[in-house]
């Protein structure tokens, strides 16, 4: 089914996606060298005619990027100069929307078959069963119909929560709703006053892969890697071995002595390089440069990034245009085997994975024989002195020669 018009808003500031987000907005970051946007966009092309943006954090990115036209889809943008909340974006769009819309949150990754069983009906939202229902709105059910949304509930009613689908009547934006104790307008209070007067109808879905937090991009890189067919249109000198699914694209050089173990994804006009082992769910970006006997495992590297001789990148966040000097380790275990924990806005934050490494913002550079503990976050634009060990995060355009003790 297709439908006329789409909403996506994309003009929060993502400051849990920090460092990669200082230089970008967050539709912009990259899993399997593309766009979150472009993702959204690419299901969206044979289900829809126009989409909306809502952009604010540099906007002007977005639409240099993505532009008026996107293959065949008709693009508009909404500023959103403050930021409102999620009810507050929408209400922006509200001279341009027709009296049918399908809406998506900018942080969800969804199929394009899910969002088609979306708009098998009208009013409908999406629902997906979760295993932490208490940190999301959790849908109150009756049959197929929505009765109420209960955000983060501290007694257990249900499971099924609305991951950021939703098919519907411009007469919603007339329901009258408050700020919510975070000081915002948000979309489930729309859908909780609209439910008690009219049906909503609610369909289960797939697949749903929040992007909330930097280590979130690894199982997305993870989940399309698992998709891609094996393809090799650069150049492989003699002596390597490519195994399994692994598209190697235009203009890149795989030298002999390589190892590559698919899914891996390598953009392109790289240089891979001589007596590498790239591991499987791996994506590294365009022009890269990866030198003699490196190793990388299930990390992204963005596009311009060079990693120099005798280092190891695991589980890793790379952004655009950095430089690891020779020797830099990325640690990606701890000792005693406990998930890895990290400090986001300032708060300990446990990423849920027991192998973890860093995550390095635009343009940071590395001297030889760094060491980077698990999960440290580098700001865009900073200088790691060599020799040094890095075990706490730094802001970014920060010069870190390393630090007396340990934090």
């Amino acid at each position: 089914m297709k439908v006329d018009q789409a909403v996506i808003l994309v003009a929060g500031k993502g400051t849990r996606m920090w460092p990669l987000t200082l230089t970008r907005p967050k539709p912009l970051v990259k899993i399997a060298n593309k766009s979150l946007l472009e993702i959204k966009l690419n299901a969206l092309t044979s289900l829809v005619k126009e989409v909306i943006l809502v952009v604010g954090y540099k906007g002007e990115m977005v639409k240099k990027i993505i532009g008026k036209k996107y293959k065949n889809l008709r693009i508009k943008y909404v500023w959103q100069r403050k930021q409102k909340g999620t009810a507050h974006a929408l209400m922006e769009t509200e001279k341009l929307l027709k009296e049918r819309f399908l809406l998506l949150y900018g942080d969800d990754i969804h199929t394009k078959e899910d969002i088609e069983r979306c708009l098998k009906k009208f009013p409908c939202i999406a629902a997906i069963q979760v295993k932490n229902p208490s940190l999301y709105g959790v849908i109150v059910a009756e049959r197929n119909l929505v009765k109420d949304i209960i955000e983060k509930p501290k007694k257990f009613i249900g499971d099924l929560v609305n991951p950021g689908i939703l098919y519907l009547p411009k007469s919603i934006l007339k329901e009258k709703i408050e700020e919510s104790e975070r000081k915002e307008y948000e979309v489930p209070d729309f859908l909780r006053k609209f439910a008690k007067k009219e049906k909503l109808y609610f369909v289960k879905i797939k697949e749903w892969l929040p992007v909330s937090y930097p280590w979130h991009l690894l199982r997305a890189n993870e989940f399309f890697l698992k998709k891609i067919k094996r393809k090799i249109e650069g150049k492989i000198e003699k002596g390597c071995h490519i195994l399994g699914p692994v598209f190697v694209k235009e203009g890149t050089e795989i030298k002999s002595g390589t190892y590559i173990e698919g899914p891996v994804l390598i953009g392109k006009n790289c240089q891979i390089g001589p007596n590498c082992y790239i591991r499987k769910f791996t994506t590294i970006g365009d022009n890269c440069r990866i030198g003699q006997a490196v190793e990388i495992k299930n990390s992204i590297i963005g596009d311009g990034s060079k990693i120099s001789h005798l280092s190891y990148v695991g589980d890793s966040i790379i952004g655009e245009n950095c430089n690891l000097g020779a020797g830099t380790i990325v640690a990606n275990l701890r000792f005693d085997e406990k998930t890895i924990k990290t400090k986001v806005k300032g708060k300990l934050q446990d990423t849920e994975r027991k192998k973890f490494g860093c995550v390095l913002g635009d343009n940071v550079k590395t001297g030889i024989n760094v060491s980077l503990m698990p999960g440290m976050m580098i700001g865009a634009n900073s200088i790691v002195y060599p020799h040094t060990i890095v075990f706490k995060n730094i802001k970014e355009n920060t010069i870190f020669k390393g630090s007396k003790r340990f934090s």
